[in-house]
């Protein structure tokens, strides 16, 4: 399992167009070069949080830890009973 190549460039091209077409269509005025660049800036760092948040589940650290009792809670309910010293 590694990344996928659509969601990479959908989500790519959808912050490079709020960060590189957005600011173009920027109303005019005395603010203009703040709005530029705080719709630059969040297209950069939402992008930067998604490739992380995705990466992120690719190989994850750590796993899920239950308890005994979770885990035979869920073979039980999933039509798998295991027996309480059962490994």
């Amino acid at each position: 399992m590694g990344a996928s190549f659509v969601p990479i460039t959908v989500f790519t091209v959808l912050w490079g167009i709020v960060g590189i077409v957005c600011p173009i269509f920027a109303p005019k005025g005395p603010n203009r070069g703040i709005i530029q660049v705080v719709l630059m800036l969040t297209a950069a760092t939402c992008w930067l949080f998604w490739l992380c948040a995705y990466m992120a589940q690719m190989n994850p650290l750590i796993g899920p830890r239950l308890s005994n009792d979770t885990l035979i809670w869920i073979a039980h309910t999933w039509g798998n009973p295991l027996e309480a010293g059962t490994k």
